[in-house]
């Protein structure tokens, strides 16, 4: 087998035993793909590993940056109680649709929210809110404006609250401090972010599998 072939194949040996996918999110995966939309939605072990972020960190409040068909937003709201709250922002309307379908038929539109919009519109808005903190942020979304995203992650947490980014490594691309495009330069300035802000604590991991090479990066907020 071919080194991606054993990513694949490794992929889907921890899935089956681990984090198969059920009816919810195999008809999630289905109607996202009968829609059109593009297939880059989490993988089921990824978003399991969402999901248990999320209850480690106990968390109540959720807000999610990239709704695509609701995938991740399905494994993320599963951790919270029947009293919690989820905010997903998605700029795309039609994705939108897809999503907020795919939740309800999970019975978690009670807890979950989707926001149509571009996010850096739809941040400041929630902002004025005044929402509570929230105890996670995932953000999955145009990776150019990953470290605006971050900023206002920062501005809606508190101590203690947890900020994914998904898609750091790009392919091995985040490390061409002379790319100009777009993904790569909005990727670095965000992992440079979370190395010098002085509240935030932070790692990035690289993984491989069905999705190829590319990983996530996880910031503590410290103060």
């Amino acid at each position: 087998m071919s080194e991606s072939q054993v990513w694949e194949a490794v992929d889907a040996y921890f899935t089956d035993h681990l984090a198969p996918d059920d009816e919810v999110t195999a008809a999630a995966l289905r109607d996202s793909e009968a829609a059109g939309l593009p297939a880059i939605n989490v993988t089921a072990n990824q978003g399991k590993l969402l999901q248990l972020l999320a209850e480690i960190q106990g968390a109540r409040t959720i807000l999610e940056i990239g709704t695509l068909g609701g995938y991740s937003t399905i494994w993320l709201a599963r951790a919270l109680p029947t009293d919690g709250r989820l905010i997903s922002l998605e700029y795309d309307p039609r994705h939108a649709e897809v999503a907020v379908r795919n939740i309800a038929r999970a019975g978690l539109d009670k807890v979950v929210e989707v926001r149509v919009g571009a996010a850096l519109e739809s941040l400041p808005r929630l902002a004025d809110e005044n929402p509570p903190p929230f105890d996670l942020v995932f953000i999955d979304a145009d990776k150019a404006n990953n470290p605006h995203y971050l900023e206002w992650a920062l501005r809606l947490t508190s101590t203690g609250s947890l900020i994914v980014v998904d898609n750091v490594v790009r392919s091995g691309r985040v490390v061409d401090a002379g790319s100009t495009e777009g993904d790569i330069r909005g990727t670095r300035a965000a992992i440079e972010l979370i190395g010098s802000h002085p509240r935030l604590s932070g790692t990035a991991v690289q993984t491989v599998g069905s999705k190829g090479y590319d990983g996530f990066a996880l910031a503590r907020v410290l103060a």
